[in-house]
């Protein structure tokens, strides 16, 4: 360690988040649409628009669809950020920066470098999460409370997805064109068809597992439960179960991707 000095690990991890956040306060605009404008954007074409034409239904749990809609996009739209988040600013910090290779130079361990990568990711979600609620709430397409827990349940559900692309990102030694291949075939398919715009069970029975096997669909449910009730305890549990699982593995490949790629 650098100067022998031990830091703890929480310690550790906020001032990388702090490393993180000196940059982006000073670019903070350029997320904006991303995170704030193009869910709520989404929310007037679909849920005021398109959803104008959609009748409240079992199928919407009784809701316009515009309500039915706005704790979907908020977990959505968490996944989103937090695949981003995690690709190519994880390459640049490693391969163009190279800002992880000079935080490991300190005391930091890879380990805590990864963990704060994942604490930013979660402070990103909560903030710009909140924004949209607000906006949401002033549209009158929230009905409850609860929209708080669904906020929780965003943000748990992109650290599900920003685990695993983090480390998978640590991996890589060309420039990122894999990244396209991940925002093509994983990111927006799930999107697309992980309950987000309807419930899974509109889809054909052969591809039900695919929906229900992954991060978004589990958040999604959880999100809608916690705004709209009638989700089990039971279902509950097991919903964040899995999602805190797939944050576990995700953590532990990254702590050893991080490490093998900062001790190369």
């Amino acid at each position: 360690m650098s100067g022998g000095r031990v830091v703890s690990p929480v310690h550790a991890m906020l001032i990388v988040v702090e490393g993180t956040w000196t940059w982006y306060r000073r670019n903070w605009r350029a997320t904006v649409v991303s995170s704030v404008v193009q869910p709520v954007l989404f929310l007037l074409a679909l849920g005021f628009g398109l959803g104008s034409q959609v009748r409240p239904t079992e199928a919407t749990g009784g809701l316009s669809y515009v309500v039915y809609l706005a704790p979907a996009l908020l977990v959505a739209t968490s996944v989103q950020i937090a695949a981003f988040e995690s690709t190519y600013p994880v390459l640049s910090a490693f391969k163009w920066q190279q800002t992880y290779l000079g935080i490991a130079a300190s005391p930091i361990t890879p380990g805590q470098i990864f963990g704060g990568h994942l604490m930013w990711v979660a402070l990103r979600l909560g903030v710009s999460g909140a924004a949209y609620l607000v906006v949401a709430a002033l549209l009158g397409a929230l009905t409850s409370v609860g929209v708080v827990v669904s906020l929780l349940a965003s943000v748990l559900t992109g650290l599900a997805m920003s685990a695993p692309v983090a480390a998978y990102s640590a991996t890589l030694e060309t420039e990122g064109q894999q990244f396209s291949a991940l925002f093509r075939f994983v990111v927006m398919p799930m999107t697309l068809f992980a309950g987000t715009f309807f419930p899974v069970e509109q889809l054909p029975t052969v591809l039900r597992p695919f929906a229900w096997v992954t991060p978004l669909w589990h958040g999604t449910e959880l999100g809608r439960g916690a705004a709209f009730g009638g989700l089990s305890p039971l279902a509950a549990l097991g919903h964040t179960a899995f999602l805190l699982a797939v944050v576990g593995v995700g953590t532990w490949f990254g702590v050893r991707t991080f490490s093998r790629r900062l001790a190369a």
